[in-house]
């Protein structure tokens, strides 16, 4: 998932990037309400993780601005206060979740696992085409009932064009959810993600085709 994560304490968001980022999400994180207020309403975030207390604008505000120009994207909201009007009044405003801090990471990962679920149509961590199956939970990954080794980065590819099969994934699309805006990636950064991962999947019983001038789908046998 391409996730923005907005809490000011610098600890915590420290914490809770380099926990998603391990385990293959591709993750951006703003300190300051007011700074965040253009880049949550940017559609090709999957998950907002907001803190409610912020500087400048309060979550609560940004989720407000989200949920008014009809974003559907996912959002968790952060709190410290365990005052259950809180967390009403975040999911009365369109949070699909809450966490209370100070919590487990392990939660927090098991959380954003059920919003991808639930944003993907199904009730499963298994995502499965031909011979290949992706586990989402674990970010492992078979081909024929053999584990294939992947990068980071090529497994995360594999799941986004999996999670919609047929589906036309545009290059410039694609960029956004496997890069964070600081890695700044070649030009063909992509064609070359697509390419290793053509290579490890032969026999895996679907396509994942080139669409000049599109993008890339995957078209099974």
């Amino acid at each position: 998932m391409r996730i923005l994560v907005v809490e000011d304490t610098v600890d915590v968001a420290e914490a809770i990037v380099a926990s998603l980022t391990r385990i293959g999400h591709v993750v951006d994180w703003e300190a300051h309400g007011a700074r965040a207020e253009a880049r949550v309403l940017d559609p090709h975030y999957d998950l907002l993780v907001l803190d409610i207390m912020l500087p400048g604008v309060d979550g609560f505000e940004l989720l407000r601005q989200v949920r008014a120009k009809g974003l559907a994207t996912s959002v968790l909201m952060l709190t410290a206060c365990a005052e259950i009007e809180e967390r009403v009044h975040a999911l009365d405003l369109g949070a699909d979740d809450y966490l209370v801090k100070p919590f487990d990471y392990r939660e927090l990962d098991a959380r954003i696992r059920m919003l991808l679920r639930r944003g993907g149509g199904g009730g499963t961590n298994l995502l499965v085409a031909g011979k290949v199956s992706v586990d989402r939970k674990t970010r492992s990954v078979l081909l024929d009932g053999r584990p294939l080794e992947l990068m980071r980065r090529e497994v995360t590819l594999l799941e986004i064009l999996l999670s919609r099969p047929g589906r036309i994934f545009g290059k410039d699309e694609l960029i956004d959810r496997l890069f964070t805006i600081d890695d700044n990636p070649s030009a063909n950064a992509v064609e070359q993600y697509v390419g290793r991962l053509r290579k490890k999947l032969v026999g895996a019983g679907f396509e994942i085709r080139t669409l000049r001038g599109l993008g890339y789908q995957v078209v099974l046998a």
